[in-house]
Order: C-alpha cells, then sequence, then structure tokens
C-alpha cells in the first residue's frame, strides 16, 4: 500500500469518526404514530415524542404532485401539525412525512430520519360534527316537521364559513332517528333536503336525533356525530297513566290493598273476641234450681 493510499484511508477513517461522533452526541428519533384527525374539515397531523435536542418539519403533497410545506411546521417543537388551511383539493388524496431533524450545526446528514402518515382525503375522511335542529308541531293535520342546520365547517370562502351543504352539494343527505316518547322501539329516515315531515299518530310525543349521511362514502365514515336528542310535546289529552306515572299508581294501589287487608283483619279479630266473650258469658250463668 502506497502513502496516497494510506493518506486516503486515514482520511476516510477520520471522517467517519468526526461525523459518528457528532451523530452520537444527537438524540434524534424517529416520528412514531403519524395520524390524521379530522373534524369538519380542521385537519390536524399529530404524532411523537416531544423531541429534546431535535425539531420536526412537517412535508405533504398530493398524490403525483411536488411536495410542500407550511411554515408554522418547519423546526417545530411541537407534535402537531395543522394543516387546514394547506390541503385546498378536498378531493385529492394526501400523504404527509415528518422529518427529525438535529438541532443547526449538529449533523453533517443530508437525509434526516423520516416517518410518513397513511393517506388522507379531506372529502371521504373528515369526521362531520352534529347537526343542529328545530321542530314545528301542526295540531290541525297531526304532522311534526323538522327543519335541519348544515354544520359548518372550517373552510372559509369569500370571507364567509363553508356549511357542509356547501361542499357536498346533493352528496349531503341526513337519516333522522325516531320513536314515540312512550316507547323503545326505534325507526329511521333519510333525507335529501333540510326538511322533513313526520305524522304524529293520535297526538303522541316523538324524540328525534339527527346525524349527516353521506351515502358515497365508505360505510365507516358514511354517518356524522349523532345530534343532541329533541322531544315534541304531546298533543293528546293526559291520563292518569301520564299525570302520576306506573310507579305511583301501582303504590297506590299495593297501599290500598294493605289497608283493606289490615281493616278485614281488624274486623275479623274483633268479631272472634266478641264470640269468644258472648261463650263465656254463657258458662258462667248460675243454675236455676227452682
Amino acid at each position: 500500500m502506497d502513502m496516497r493510499t494510506c493518506a486516503a484511508f486515514g482520511f476516510i477513517l477520520f471522517a467517519s469518526y468526526i461525523v459518528g461522533g457528532a451523530m452520537g452526541n444527537t438524540n434524534v428519533h424517529r416520528a412514531r404514530d403519524v395520524t390524521w384527525s379530522s373534524h369538519n374539515f380542521k385537519t390536524l397531523l399529530t404524532w411523537g415524542p416531544k423531541p429534546t435536542d431535535y425539531s420536526y418539519t412537517v412535508e405533504f403533497y398530493g398524490v403525483g404532485k411536488d411536495r410542500e410545506r407550511t411554515r408554522h411546521c418547519i423546526r417545530s417543537k411541537e407534535t402537531e401539525c395543522d394543516l387546514t388551511g394547506s390541503l385546498l383539493n378536498l378531493k385529492d388524496t394526501y400523504y404527509a412525512d415528518v422529518l427529525s431533524e438535529p438541532e443547526m450545526g449538529a449533523s453533517d446528514l443530508v437525509e434526516f430520519p423520516h416517518s410518513t402518515s397513511q393517506k388522507f382525503c379531506p372529502y371521504t375522511d373528515t369526521l362531520i360534527g352534529r347537526p343542529d335542529f328545530k321542530y314545528e308541531v301542526d295540531k290541525a293535520r297531526n304532522k311534526i316537521t323538522l327543519f335541519i342546520q348544515d354544520p359548518l365547517s372550517a373552510i372559509s370562502k369569500d370571507d364567509r364559513m363553508l356549511n357542509m351543504r356547501d361542499i357536498f352539494k346533493d352528496d349531503l343527505k341526513y337519516k333522522v332517528t325516531y320513536h314515540r316518547a312512550r316507547s323503545t322501539g326505534k325507526k329511521t329516515k333519510t333525507t335529501a333536503t333540510n326538511e322533513i315531515e313526520f305524522d304524529a299518530e293520535d297526538g303522541d310525543s316523538y324524540c328525534f336525533t339527527v346525524q349527516a349521511y353521506i351515502p358515497s362514502r365508505s360505510r365507516r365514515m358514511q354517518l356524522g356525530e349523532m345530534s343532541l336528542p329533541q322531544c315534541s310535546p304531546s298533543q293528546r289529552p293526559k291520563t292518569i297513566l301520564d299525570e302520576f306515572g306506573l310507579g305511583v299508581i301501582a303504590g297506590g294501589l299495593l297501599m290500598v290493598v294493605v289497608v283493606a287487608i289490615s281493616v278485614i283483619s281488624l274486623i275479623v279479630v274483633c268479631c272472634r273476641r266478641r264470640r269468644a266473650s258472648a261463650g263465656s258469658g254463657k258458662d258462667a250463668e248460675p243454675l236455676n234450681l227452682a
């Protein structure tokens, strides 16, 4: 081995030692559990662990498109990145890479450890929040009409927050679950509009819940969050059962039975004592010897 070869070999060993030492002093962890979470199109990317002497940078990209970054998620110490305003094409499929980057000058690596997310499409994967609704009762027709309000999204356009109807258009439907207030049996009805009408048989009270329904989605993501329940007032005259409840009526009947049994028992005891007293008087009557 000549001098030039020895010198080159020595330089390589020295460079490896320097780079290895630098990396050995830098505790850089690859991101774990990279997860999308999206509610009403507010979309967050989360991961772990919390960094110490390094930071994270997020790169995202649509399929077949260039990588992009958002300035809030470059060399960040956070483990969350809000990409709501960055995923502009809602029907595109996106991926995200989370890069673990040592502090400036702490490493000579060109490519840093990174983790890739699962695919995510805002249009098909965001969870739709619970809608609000009001109802009107038509006593003359025995009808109940629900008026459903579209949930707002986290996306704005022309200085206005878009609602779910603005985004999904005819894809958006609503599923209503309902039952008589006095019954546990539930039924469902679907509407493509924001109004739906029900028959209120015999003026009964009915309870309703509403949730968004997107049939074009995968079965797991078709239904949104369920609304808070609302019950219409009953339009029929109240019976004793409605007024006091089964428990109160049963308790009253039991009390009447107990009182009746007590009275009957007392009468029986009194009669027996009277008979016993009458029998004793006859036995004590003196003999008439005349």
